[in-house]
């Protein structure tokens, strides 16, 4: 980052702290209730020139509720804000302070302010989008795990087509949708709210923002949370990071099948992991010669079933859509992998630009399809499940227009950022674990709490008793383990029965 950037943050960052946050009615499209309440901070487009055009970043707020939790009748004193980013990138926050309302969360939300924002190119804060969201859902269309040559060429044509939109739509303003803005504006935001220093949580995504942020303004940090880490390591970012994925999916998506051949009792889809993986085969070849419901072909299926290697909560609903599935009623999915809403296909094409400007703008790209299609091809000899779904998601890189980023090489020296804390499952496929091992080496005094033998992405504020403790230990009094720890696994979802099969 050069001095004019650093200049032009300082310079934004004065100016929000004195103009501040006028909270008021939330944005009617964002649907939120009334208890939470929005304003804007501007933030400039290119930080090298602040006067130049300006950037409205919707802000959400909650305030902490100063309740004892345990009904003790004290009053909490509070600890201001804290800042949440979900990830994505491309993932909004300003559904964060309805967390409040969770039981796991309650003494968090007796002290602090929860503030959540969409960062920039998110709607509705300068939203961005690269094509109609009508084409977003091509729906139905094929997951083939060894693809010829002529699908894979046309696979890339659609992704080189998919940049050249970004860029005649976004202009020359896309180039500064990355990750080194994203931790600007956290700097002018944390101004805005009138925080001397930031507690902010970050998970997925979130965790790498929270790292650059760290590397820029350490002595603006007061506390932070990294949940499911991102590997911050230069070298990994993005491409590298993307095949890692692929590869911890595999492992994902063989803990789900274990878990359904466990419950063969109630789904009938193999008593095996192998008999299992028959059964999902066995539908994605129906799906492809006749689509469930006209929209799920086999990539909805196995976008679908790409959900449950992120999250436990899903192995009941995917396991009962395929029985039913196969027994003859397609509706759970459809219900669960068919055609979005007209506003969904909003959202989600917005998201998914966003996704693709960040990650292309932050890093180079292996600019020759040839090396995508030599390291995947490997790749997928021994992780099939998701490594060209991987690629097609993030191929229009490869054709991006635009100069790229250079990504920070995260470290800070003991003593020069407060104790930080890092959570992750030592499973997680979207946040491949080492990426914690990573970020914990290159943070002096962070401490890093596994759930161990889970996969759940995002473990803070879930039904883990233990890791909450840790949470709360540190969120509200500032204490950490005196050295890495572990805690047990979150039990196992509890299977539902399937779906009587349509006479």
């Amino acid at each position: 980052p050069g001095p004019a950037e650093a200049l032009g943050t300082a310079v934004a960052a004065r100016r929000a702290a004195a103009a501040g946050v006028d909270f008021g009615r939330c944005p009617q499209a964002e649907e939120l209730p009334d208890g939470i309440r929005c304003g804007t901070v501007t933030v400039p487009l290119d930080y090298a020139h602040p006067d130049g055009k300006q950037v409205r970043l919707t802000v959400s707020r909650v305030r902490a509720t100063h309740r004892d939790p345990d009904g003790g009748g004290r009053e909490v004193p509070g600890q201001g804000a804290l800042l949440y980013n979900p990830g994505g990138p491309g993932a909004s926050g300003l559904y964060f302070p309805l967390v409040g309302m969770v039981p796991e969360w309650k003494r968090i939300a007796a002290a602090y302010d929860l503030v959540g924002y969409a960062p920039r190119g998110v709607a509705p804060s300068a939203p961005l989008s690269c094509q109609d969201p009508g084409d977003f859902f091509k729906g139905p269309r094929p997951a083939p795990t060894r693809p010829s040559d002529a699908y894979k060429k046309e696979r890339a044509a659609e992704a080189e087509a998919y940049a050249r939109d970004c860029a005649e739509r976004g202009g020359e303003a896309l180039r500064h949708y990355h990750s080194l803005n994203n931790a600007r504006d956290l700097e002018v935001v944390r101004a805005a709210l009138g925080e001397r220093r930031l507690t902010f949580m970050g998970a997925s995504y979130g965790t790498y923002l929270g790292a650059l942020y760290a590397e820029l303004f350490p002595s603006h940090v007061r506390r932070m949370v990294f949940d499911a880490v991102v590997n911050p390591d230069p070298e990994q970012v993005w491409y590298r990071n993307n095949l890692d994925q692929s590869e911890a999916f595999e492992d994902r998506w063989d803990d789900f099948k274990e878990w359904v051949a466990e419950h063969d009792a109630v789904y009938g889809l193999g008593d095996t992991a192998r008999r299992v993986q028959d059964s999902y085969e066995e539908a994605s070849e129906r799906l492809a010669a006749e689509p469930a419901g006209g929209t799920v072909g086999p990539a909805q299926l196995q976008g679908a079933f790409l959900t449950a290697g992120y999250y436990d909560d899903y192995w009941p609903h995917r396991a009962e859509a395929l029985s039913a599935y196969l027994k003859g009623d397609p509706q759970p999915l459809v219900d669960q992998a068919g055609t979005r809403t007209a506003e969904g296909a909003v959202r989600s094409e917005n998201s998914n630009a966003v996704y693709t400007a960040v990650e292309c703008n932050d890093a180079p790209w292996p600019a020759d399809f040839e090396v995508w299609d030599r390291d995947n091809t490997r790749l997928a000899r021994r992780a099939p499940f998701e490594t060209w779904d991987n690629v097609w998601t993030n191929l229009p890189c490869a054709y991006w227009q635009g100069p790229r980023q250079r990504p920070l090489d995260v470290r800070t020296a003991p003593g020069e950022l407060p104790p930080t804390l890092v959570l992750a499952a030592e499973r997680d496929a979207a946040t491949p674990y080492e990426g914690a091992l990573e970020l914990r080496r290159r943070l002096a005094g962070s401490v890093l709490v596994t759930e161990r033998d889970a996969g759940t992405h995002g473990i803070a504020g879930g039904p883990n008793d233990c890791v909450n403790g840790h949470l709360e230990a540190y969120l509200l009094d500032g204490r950490l383990p005196a050295r890495d720890t572990s805690c047990a696994p979150r039990p196992e979802p509890e299977p539902r029965q399937t779906a009587a099969p349509k006479a």
